[in-house]
């Protein structure tokens, strides 16, 4: 490893790492600057996260634990100790990651921040209140508390209501035909049928001709008469009489909504509900003492739909006579500060956090964290520019630079260029992904990375500009979609062309409104049209990065229907045939072959005494996941688990014969995810993972009707090195005939786009028109916009 002299002159005044070896880290020694802001780069599957988040932030975290009292532990999810020999010279730790797993539906911008907190106590204490009215609590002013939620939709500013024409679609039915929809199947439905005909209920007539009285009770009726039911006798089996209870279709629906744990269950229920705000508070979530009172003349909901930037402009002109406004309307103006200068100033603070992406939510707890008055701790960071564009990163930066000014040690795994020639200290570990990764190749100041050979990291950071002429010919569109009068969220009577048959780039800040141009707006626009003969797309389809699975038994394999190959090749071998073995005893999601101690996991939880339950490898498999006979079966040497436990590279060479396996595999390989595991469990993976998984398995299927591919921000997450793989495969999806359109931020990619549309000039209210459109060069040279100069100098090299 290639070791510069070190510029902090305190001997101790690093974090030094000794023989870690989570993941695929092989041994790695390392010594960090605490005071600085270090930066961890490398390809994808490199190690840098696993180096950063699995072992210095898990040790930190370890220690801390150790510290607290037993009974407090229960209260903290806790992390396993890492894999290394020693860390030294390790403060307290902050992690603050793109978190895959959503926020709760009553969690909001506002909570997240706290920033609801400090606007609940300015309308308590300095609110207009009516005449004669109380001074409320700040609980008052929240719709998440008993005090505070509208009684009517229970502080969720909306209600679920069905009616007779969503319960019964075909009036033309009779209920034995199945008139009343909502009802569930099977026999639980031919229940209900058989309650009503015992009630003396006419089913056989269609519903149309029941009395209004009768119809409107069998949907409706809160009541649950019981009566003695006589089942018709089937020829082959007897039903005896039972005594059977009577459910009304709207009371099954709404009990099947709010209390079913089936989330399939639920989405089948709300089909039969029609959304709507609350009557009561028309959507505004509080009582009606909390809503009347003002302040600068503004409720408190009306303040809280607000943008950030413009909560903050009420704030700054509101008479401040009051000492207590006056303290309180600052507190919360400088707590709105940081999170409008990380790009954030388009959110209001009743922004729903489900809505928010992975990079917008780190970047609020971040903003958070520069008025936490912390210092001496390091603050560990995944990925911070992710989502943003490149004039915000550049605020980005500075809120990195406060924290460390402020006595902190900041550690970030980025991709970033910008982000990267920024640090005070960079580790750059590679060579590449996987087994082929794992070593640090260098730590130290980024300017003597260049002299490092083998670094993917110093070929694209100090890159020499492209010769003119050499960057690839713009291709002209074959057609157009046209959107004309798109009134979306903040895009207003938006009418842009998208070209066809070429790579379309469309850019602007976060909040500009690009999202719901190319996936709602563009999106529903094709969909709509797919079906008209002469429409020159013939399919649609949009690659995302919402997850591939939401448990540990979804993974690579099973996505991409690859592990429905390897349990044929299995159930062919001689062993299994000769115990007459069926392709279900190589599923660990069933009981057969799987080990049913951990009943297909691979892990057990532990009870411990005044501890938190932990999970450990399974004590029967070891997990392995399969029982010890289904395990004796092979394939060229290996069994089940252990071809689960190949890389994708690996895997490819194994499968080599086999063409339905090796076609997949090689689809995995050419888009760079070669170093994923066959049986790498979906929640492990990252957004950008997921989504070059739903990639490589359309890339396998491949067909010759014209295609429009919908990616938002494909190169999130993607070293410049995987940057080139991905626009590679792209590209080649254009050339192959097909169109692509893709939200991007990174300048680079870009640059080598055949058209662009940019939009803004802002986010929020100040975004959602097009300031711009044609090709990287014309809107580089337009000069309109906040992208133009970054594309400028992307064109530039």
């Amino acid at each position: 490893m290639h070791q510069p002299r070190d510029p902090l002159s305190v001997p101790d005044s690093r974090v030094r790492v000794r023989g870690a070896r989570e993941h695929n880290l092989r041994g790695v020694d390392v010594d960090i600057p605490r005071d600085a802001l270090t930066v961890f780069t490398g390809v994808s599957g490199s190690g840098k996260s696993s180096l950063a988040f699995g072992t210095i932030y898990a040790e930190a975290q370890r220690r801390y634990f150790e510290s607290v009292a037993p009974y407090a532990r229960r209260l903290i999810h806790q992390i396993g100790a890492p894999k290394v020999d020693s860390i030294t010279g390790l403060p307290p730790a902050v992690s603050l990651e793109q978190r895959r797993s959503s926020p709760g539906s009553r969690s909001s911008v506002g909570t997240v921040t706290l920033l609801s907190n400090s606007l609940r106590m300015l309308y308590s204490r300095a609110g207009t209140y009516p005449p004669g009215a109380a001074r409320l609590d700040s609980d008052a002013f929240s719709p998440n508390t008993a005090a505070g939620a509208c009684p009517s939709c229970h502080g969720l500013g909306r209600i679920h209501r069905t009616s007779e024409e969503l319960l019964v679609p075909d009036p033309g039915l009779s209920i034995r035909q199945g008139a009343i929809a909502a009802w569930p199947g099977a026999w639980q439905g031919k229940n209900l049928r058989d309650v009503l005909e015992a009630l003396g209920h006419d089913v056989d007539r269609p519903w149309r001709e029941l009395p209004a009285k009768d119809r409107e009770w069998i949907l409706f009726t809160q009541e649950q008469p019981v009566v003695t039911v006589h089942p018709v006798r089937d020829a082959d089996r007897i039903q005896r009489p039972y005594q059977g209870t009577y459910m009304s279709a709207h009371r099954y629906v709404m009990r099947t909504f709010s209390d079913s744990k089936s989330a399939t269950l639920r989405a089948r229920a709300e089909a039969f509900l029609a959304d709507s705000p609350c009557p009561v508070c028309e959507g505004r979530r509080l009582r009606p003492e909390a809503l009347a009172v003002s302040f600068a003349g503004h409720g408190i909901a009306e303040l809280a739909a607000m943008a950030l930037t413009g909560l903050d402009g009420v704030l700054a002109a509101a008479p401040l006579e009051d000492e207590a406004a006056r303290v309180l309307a600052q507190d919360l103006r400088a707590r709105l500060g940081p999170v409008v200068e990380l790009g954030l100033g388009y959110l209001s603070l009743d922004r729903a956090a489900p809505t928010l992406s992975a990079g917008e939510l780190q970047r609020l707890r971040l903003a958070t964290q520069l008025r936490s008055g912390l210092f001496g701790v390091v603050y560990v960071l995944d990925e911070p520019s992710a989502g943003l564009h490149p004039a915000d990163t550049e605020a980005l930066l500075g809120v990195l630079d406060r924290l460390k000014e402020a006595g902190n040690t900041v550690f970030v795994v980025e991709h970033d260029l910008s982000v990267v020639r920024h640090a005070d200290w960079l580790v750059d570990v590679g060579p590449l992904a996987g087994e082929h990764g794992g070593q640090v190749l260098y730590s130290g100041p980024p300017a003597e990375l260049a002299g490092v050979e083998g670094s993917a990291t110093a070929r694209h950071l100090f890159a020499e500009p492209e010769p003119a002429g050499a960057r690839r010919p713009v291709r002209t569109a074959t057609g157009s979609v046209r959107l004309s009068g798109v009134d979306r969220h903040n895009l207003r009577d938006v009418h842009v062309p998208f070209p066809l048959g070429v790579f379309t780039a469309v850019t602007g800040v976060s909040g500009s409104g690009k999202s719901t141009l190319v996936g709602q707006a563009l999106a529903r626009e094709v969909s709509a049209r797919l079906t008209e003969p002469d429409f020159p797309v013939r399919r649609l389809v949009e690659v995302d990065q919402k997850p591939i699975g939401r448990t540990p038994r979804s993974n690579l394999a099973t996505y991409t229907g690859l592990f429905d190959v390897v349990r044929k090749l299995f159930t062919a071998a001689p062993e299994a045939r000769a115990r007459g073995w069926k392709a279900g005893r190589f599923s660990f999601n069933v009981a057969g072959g799987r080990c049913e101690t951990c009943q297909g996991e691979g892990f057990v939880s532990v009870e411990l005494l005044f501890l938190p339950s932990t999970y450990a490898p399974c004590p029967e498999c070891g997990g392995a996941r399969y029982n010890t006979e289904t395990l004796e079966v092979r394939h060229e040497g290996l069994n089940i688990a252990e071809v689960l436990g190949l890389t994708v590279e690996a895997a490819a060479g194994f499968f080599a014969r086999v063409p339905a396996a090796a076609r997949s595999l090689r689809a995995l390989e050419d888009i760079g995810l070669g170093y994923l595991r066959l049986g790498q469990p979906a929640t492990e993976l990252s957004g950008g993972e997921a989504q070059r998984i739903k990639l490589a398995t359309e890339l396998q299927r491949l067909r010759r009707d014209h295609t429009l591919y919908l990616l938002d921000e494909p190169t999130t997450g993607l070293h410049p090195a995987d940057v080139r793989v991905l626009l590679r495969q792209l590209h080649g999806l254009v050339d192959a005939g097909h169109s692509v359109v893709v939200v991007e931020h990174d300048m680079a990619a870009v640059a080598g786009a055949d058209w662009v549309i940019d939009l803004g000039p802002g986010g929020g209210a100040e975004g959602g028109r097009i300031v711009a459109s044609g090709t990287p060069a014309e809107v580089a040279a337009a000069g309109v916009g906040r992208t133009a100069p970054y594309l400028a100098r992307a064109l530039r090299g």
